[in-house]
């Protein structure tokens, strides 16, 4: 049935802002997709929108696109509303994917839109315990949080690792380095400013061994693309990039590895491996996350992720650079906006024009985005493998 075709992308820069709300996000990003597509939202045929907590941060439950996109040229076109904690708007635009490829529709447009900043800061924070297993929070921990549950996650994880594999705190602060240099050259991303490995370790404590520095930030932020079948994208005269492939997998329970398995999948599906990307996004909400997806993905070898990162590999300039964006680090992690953002990333990579962090010559990217946390493994996880059209 031909392939699916993303031929336009729209971002704003991600920060933090109580005043400005998720329609006037939405209508922003929403608008510049749809301009750098060429098309109109009369072209739309279908609308997949990812969003994790505004049930739970603003109180809109439900009709949460529909809302977003009332007043606009796009309300009453067809909408589902998705979420699937972090990986909420790359579980989207898997959907958006399905429906092109079906046949179902020609043009589908994807949003990814959060906003986490409130006057009440338990907010956010309540809506993240959310993402994990209510039911086996103690009733110690009942009442608002106070700070979020997947700090503590991680915070395990990197113990362990370090433990293991003989990694030091320096290789946790290493990522968010890198990370930052990359950002300070994306003019989207939340923190610009560069540091050094010294002032990541000298940073506040939050969890053993993490300092704030090695954790993502509260993030607003909203995100679109446009996708649409390779016939109506010719008869447009946009190459865009081709969508090769684009998996979810679920967590089930201690041992799995979600992670690893929707991006087995998503190679197995294009005919590719590893050593075919250019550049990478990966789902670093915590430095550790990082390290330890290098290994899930096939880059290296368990409990290797470290010496990638020391040999300079996955720096902008190295053989596979990740996080060119900044990452969740530094770009911010809008959570149900973030899967939409990597592909963002990866499309204009793909179509050179990431200004100076531009990876050269980058032809084949992927997108990991993974969301929530049950039974010592991520619940969610989307892999999505964009190649340019020739």
């Amino acid at each position: 049935m031909g392939r699916v075709q993303v031929i336009g992308v729209g971002m704003i820069r991600f920060g933090r802002d109580v005043r400005r709300g998720e329609r006037a996000m939405v209508e922003e990003v929403v608008d510049l997709a749809l301009k750098d597509a060429g098309i109109t939202a009369s072209d739309v045929q279908r609308v997949f929108s990812g969003n994790a907590a505004a049930g739970l941060v603003s109180g809109q439950e439900m009709i949460r696109g529909q809302v977003a996109l009332q007043g606009t040229g796009l309300a009453g076109v067809p909408l589902v509303n998705v979420e699937n904690a972090c990986a909420s708007s790359s579980s989207a635009a898997g959907l958006a994917f399905e429906a092109v490829l079906s046949g179902r529709c020609d043009v589908a447009l994807v949003i990814g839109v959060e906003k986490l900043s409130h006057t009440e800061k338990s907010r956010a924070f309540d809506a993240l315990r959310g993402a994990t297993d209510v039911s086996a929070v103690s009733p110690a921990a009942d009442g608002p949080a106070t700070s979020s549950v997947f700090v503590d996650v991680y915070a395990q994880e990197a113990r362990k690792y370090l433990a293991e594999y003989g990694a030091t705190a320096a290789d946790l602060a290493a990522v968010a380095v890198k990370n930052r240099r990359h950002a300070s050259l994306n003019p989207l991303a939340q923190f610009q400013k560069p540091q050094t490995v010294e002032e990541v370790l000298a940073g506040r404590v939050i969890v053993d061994p993490l300092t704030l520095p090695m954790c993502s930030p509260t993030t607003d932020g909203a995100a679109a693309a446009v996708l649409c079948s390779e016939n109506y994208a010719q008869r447009l005269g946009q190459a865009g990039c081709a969508v090769r492939a684009t998996r979810l997998a679920a967590g089930a329970g201690p041992g799995s590895q979600p992670v690893a398995a929707a991006a087995g999948a998503a190679f197995d599906d294009a005919g590719l491996g590893p050593d075919d990307l250019d550049v990478l996004e990966l789902h670093d909400a915590a430095a550790p996350a990082e390290i330890l997806q290098y290994a899930d993905i096939g880059l290296c070898a368990p409990g290797e992720g470290h010496l990638l990162l020391r040999s300079g590999a996955t720096a902008l300039g190295g053989r596979l650079p990740v996080n060119v964006s900044g990452g969740l680090l530094s770009r911010g992690h809008p959570i149900g906006a973030t899967g939409c953002a990597q592909l963002v990333e990866i499309y204009d990579q793909l179509t050179g024009r990431a200004g100076g962090r531009q990876v050269e010559g980058a032809r084949v990217g992927m997108a990991v985005n993974a969301g929530g946390w049950l039974a010592g493994t991520y619940a969610a996880a989307v892999a999505t493998i964009l190649e340019k059209v020739a």
